[in-house]
Formats: structure tokens, C-alpha cells, sequence
């Protein structure tokens, strides 16, 4: 039996495709019977307008384990965006988590046992592009969930790393701040 889980967190950054397809992914994982679970089961019974919070599900009623919570970072207006999102997005999420679990960054024999909270970025442009490609759309959002899970179980980055690289980390809003782009 794997180690006692009992509150992980990680966040992955992927962009590079066309506008609005970016992901951003902040995750918690952790035993059910802890924390996270707490969590989980009063974040589900505590919907809140505009930012429904819905399982990671492959399908209509295919839910993936570990019991996956998504909750939108954006509030949800319109019925194209709560389609992207509640669509295209959740099916990401929900193959990212099960392609962590193939990866062995989730311990398979763990994942009835774990849960995950992940706030979930999506771009409100995407309700208006009349182009936008949903299997790019797909396909980022399932790779920064992998790799979100993949650094809150590895623990990346480490103390040590943030402390040598402290200095030379500008946050990119930050830096467009000071170049006078916002």
C-alpha cells in the first residue's frame, strides 16, 4: 500500500495554441477521509451561480477516479461557454487525470481512496470564436491536468530549486507591467 496522501497541490501553465486555448489548471489531492474529501463534499453541496462545480467526467455518466471536482476560476455566463466548458474541457480533465494514474504520478491502487479539487481556467473569448478548434482545446487541457498532478505528487518544484531561481523569476504579468503593456 502507497504512502498516506494527505494534501498535495500543483498548477501547470500550457499555452502555444490559438488564442483562448490556454490552460491553467490549480489542483488539491488527497485522501477522501481527510481533508480534501471534506472539501469536496462541501464544495459539491455548495453550488454557487455562475461557477457550478461538476465532476471530471470521460462521458455523460462516466466519472473518473480518483473523484475529480472541477470549479470554474471564470464565472459562467453564457450557454456556449457552460458547453465548452461542461463539454469539450471536463473530458480533458478527466483524461489528464486517469493519464496521470497510467503514468504512476497516482498510485492506481489509490485512486478509490484520493480525491481532487482542480480550479479550472478557461478563456471567456472561447464563448465567441466562432473558429475555435476543440481538439486543440482538448488536447492542452489534458496535458496541464497530467502535469498539475504530476507536480503536486512530485512535490515540483522543490525549496530548493525556488530558492536558487528566486531572483530570476519574473512573473509575466508582472513584467509586462513594467514594459508599460498593461
Amino acid at each position: 500500500m502507497s504512502e498516506r496522501i494527505i494534501m498535495r497541490t500543483g498548477e501547470s501553465l500550457v499555452a502555444g495554441g490559438p488564442a483562448g486555448t490556454a490552460a491553467e489548471p490549480e489542483i488539491v489531492i488527497g485522501e477522501l477521509d481527510g481533508p480534501v474529501g471534506t472539501a469536496i463534499a462541501t464544495l459539491t453541496g455548495d453550488q454557487a451561480s455562475g461557477h457550478s462545480k461538476v465532476f471530471a467526467i470521460l462521458n455523460t455518466d462516466i466519472q473518473v477516479r480518483p473523484v475529480t471536482l472541477m470549479v470554474s476560476k471564470v464565472t459562467v455566463k453564457s450557454t456556449r461557454y457552460t458547453n465548452i466548458l461542461m463539454g469539450t474541457v471536463q473530458a480533458a480533465i478527466a483524461n489528464g487525470v486517469l493519464d496521470a494514474v497510467r503514468a504512476g504520478d497516482i498510485p492506481k491502487e489509490k485512486a478509490n481512496d484520493l480525491g481532487i479539487i482542480c480550479s479550472v481556467w478557461l478563456n471567456p473569448s472561447v464563448a465567441t470564436d466562432g473558429e475555435l478548434d476543440h481538439q486543440i482545446l482538448f488536447d492542452i487541457h489534458r496535458k496541464a491536468m497530467a502535469q498539475a498532478i504530476h507536480k503536486a505528487m512530485t512535490n515540483t518544484p522543490d525549496i530548493d530549486w525556488l530558492l536558487d531561481n528566486q531572483e530570476k523569476i519574473v512573473h509575466k504579468y508582472f513584467q509586462m507591467g513594467l514594459d508599460g503593456k498593461i
